[in-house]
This record gives C-alpha cells, structure tokens and sequence, in this order.
C-alpha cells in the first residue's frame, strides 16, 4: 500500500506535464526518432561487424556518430541560441531522413561510416535544441519530471528499438531497419513542425561575435558549481559509457556466444534499467544531489561488473539492467541541473559546451578501445568501465556542495 501511494504523486505530476499540448508533440516526435534510431544502430553496429569483424571497424562507426557532437560544442555551439531551435530540430530530421534512405545502398564499411557522420550532425543540433528549449514549454517546477518524460521515452527506444532491431536484423539484414528509421524522421519532423517556435525559445541571443559567444558558453559552466561538476564527474563517466558501448557487441557474440539475438537482448536489458532508472529519478533528487549523483554512478558500476563476470546472457542481462537503472538516474539529475544552472539566452551553448567535452572524452575511448577489445576480450573492458565509474562516483561526492538540490 506505502509503495503504490509512493508512486501515484509520481504519475499524476507527469501525466499533468503530458497536458501541455506543445510538450506532448515534442514527446511524442523524440519517442517516435528515438525507437526508429536505436533499431538502426543495432543495424549499423551488425552491418559494419558483418563486413569486418573488426573492434577497429565497430569503433570508427561509432566515433563517426559522435564527432559532430564534439566539432559543434567547440565551434558551433552558439547556433543553439542564435538561430531557431524549432528549424535546427526540423532540418536535423530531414538531413537524417535522407540518410537512411541512402543506407540501404551502401556498397561499403567506409561508405557507412561517412554516411552516419552526416547523420551525427544531425543528432548534434536536435538533441541540445530539444533540451534548450523544454524549459520553455514547461514550468520550473514540472521540469525534472519533463526531462524524466524525455528520457524516459529515450530509453524506452533503447528498450523496444535494439529487440526489434536485433530481431530484423538477424531475420532480413539491416536494410529493413535503415527504411523504418527514415519513416521515423519523417513523423518527427511533423510533429516539431506543429510546436510554435516561439514556445522554444524565450529570447534570441544577441550576436557579439561568434568566438566571444562561445567563450560565453564555456565561462557559464566554469564559473557554476553544479554545471562543472557535471562537466567532469560526466567526462569521467563517459569511459565507461564508451567502453560499454563498443565492447557490447563482442561480450553478446563472443564472450556469451550469443550473435545478434543476444546484442540485441543485452541493449533491450539495458533499455529497461534506463526506463526503471528515470521512474525513479524524481524520487532519488530528494535526497540531494551531493548524495543521489554518486550512489547512481555505483550503481552503474556494479551492473557493469556484473555483466563482466556473469558466464552467459541470461545474467548478463540482468546485470545490464542494473547498469542501466544507475545511468537513467544520473542523466536526469544532470540534465536537470544544467538547464537550471543556465538562462535561456546562454542554455544552447552550456548544454553545447558539457557536450563537447564529454563527447571528447567517447572519442578518446573510442580509439583505444576497439583495438583494447580484439586484444584483451569485451569483459576485462567491461570491468575497467566499472572501475572509471567508481572514480567518477568519488569525484562527484567530494565536488558537490552538500545538500545540492537537483
């Protein structure tokens, strides 16, 4: 009885915010992206292994997917602000649309990494829009359940998607996929297309010069507590995230002998621990941030060992599930904190900034652990990831003013 009166408070403020027409068409468009772009991930991941067997191959494809991210948060980052959100998210789709309806056609290894650069362009601008403007359409109140809403609906994609996709895929190879997620696209852009763009962005930033602005951006998260604590308690988490990521596809098909079934099976299981992860969220910030961000990190980190030592799929997964509750709570807690620590005006290019570094630090990772993984096996990975989350986990509590609300 406790637990269901726990819960209810939970679901009516978030069934409220799903009133706000505006936020309902965002979430819906993000849902319908989101279940489509990790189908095709899994897609692209099988197709590029299939061609290569190569952790080299698998990591390039997934540098190409985040390099835009990091070239935008160093030099584009204030089109955030200056131009209008609601046309950035709207060309993203389309420019991913056109994408994937290439992808099915292409000849190569190579040819797919090029193609998903042009998509993680796409994915660079759409995201920090998405996220600058949400505190627009909601109240300050409402927002830490609006971001748990939009992550919940990432992660219920990063659920549904690589099943479905590890499904297809393993039935009817990645062309399939590619077309689905373009149809996806499409219905996203509809969707954005209905919110007003007024409603996504209270004031233009006003041009001093394009360097001055982005020295503005990073000197916000510089000069905020909270916003550089995310800064680097998140870079350091990103080792992790990397590691996790890259190595994935070998722990299923090597480690556990399990093919694309199993990779698939491994990314669903760690959908679901997000989902459980931002259902939660909003009741973990209760405790405050110096205590809730730290004890989310560890968890994490033990689903991740977990998954290292665990001697076949089955505890695999569950282990990935724990992972993923540990990583749903601290997204939320730092999306949170950085929309709050950062004015409208300057948000695009705060969120940008963070990005940039955090992505950096995946490319990084991404070198080093393609090779790491052909030479020393997905689970030694898998637990070096876990180790970096206990350092991060550390750093976060001694950084954190006690009391920290998020």
């Amino acid at each position: 009885m406790s637990s269901a009166s726990n819960v209810a408070p939970v679901v009516r403020r978030r069934a409220a915010v799903l009133h706000h027409a505006n936020f309902r068409l965002l979430f819906l468009a993000n849902l319908g992206s989101g279940v489509g772009s990790w189908l095709a991930l899994i897609a692209l991941q099988v197709d590029v292994y299939d061609r290569t067997h190569s952790g080299a191959w698998v990591g390039a494809l997934l540098i190409a997917a985040i390099l835009p991210a990091i070239v935008l948060g160093l030099l584009f980052g204030p089109l955030i602000d200056r131009l209008s959100r609601k046309a950035l998210m709207i060309c993203s789709d389309i420019g991913r649309l056109v994408v994937f309806c290439a992808l099915p056609f292409a000849g190569s290894a190579t040819v797919i990494v090029i193609l998903s650069v042009v998509a993680g362009i796409g994915s660079a601008f759409f995201r920090p829009a998405v996220l600058a403007g949400l505190p627009n359409l909601v109240s300050d109140g409402e927002l830490p359940d609006a971001n748990a809403l939009l992550q919940l609906v990432e992660w219920t994609s990063i659920t549904i998607g690589p099943f479905v996709g590890g499904v297809l895929v393993a039935a009817s190879g990645p062309s399939l996929a590619y077309w689905v997620n373009a149809v996806t696209f499409a219905f996203s852009a509809v969707l954005v297309g209905l919110i007003p763009g007024r409603l996504l962005q209270s004031e233009r930033a006003i041009g001093r010069g394009h360097w001055r602005d982005l020295r503005e951006g990073f000197q916000v998260v510089l000069r905020s507590r909270p916003l550089y604590t995310v800064a680097v308690v998140w870079t350091i988490a990103m080792i992790a995230f990397a590691s996790e990521n890259l190595a994935e596809i070998f722990l299923a098909k090597r480690s556990y002998s399990s093919g694309t079934f199993g990779f698939g099976l491994l990314a669903a299981a760690s959908g679901i621990g997000l989902v459980a992860g931002a259902l939660v969220a909003s009741r973990v910030s209760n405790w405050g941030m110096d205590v809730a961000y730290p004890r989310a990190l560890l968890v994490w980190s033990l689903g991740l060992a977990g998954a290292a030592a665990s001697p076949g799929l089955r505890l695999g997964a569950f282990a990935m599930a724990v992972a993923g509750v540990g990583n749903g709570i601290a997204v939320v807690l730092n999306i949170t904190l950085v929309q709050r620590g950062a004015a409208d005006h300057v948000r695009g290019r705060a969120l940008t900034a963070i990005m940039s570094v955090n992505y950096a630090m995946v490319l990084v990772v991404f070198l080093a652990a393609g090779p790491l993984t052909d030479a020393v096996g997905a689970r030694r990975v898998f637990a070096a990831a876990a180790a970096s989350l206990v350092l991060a986990a550390l750093t976060a509590r001694r950084m954190l003013p006690v009391g920290e609300r998020a």
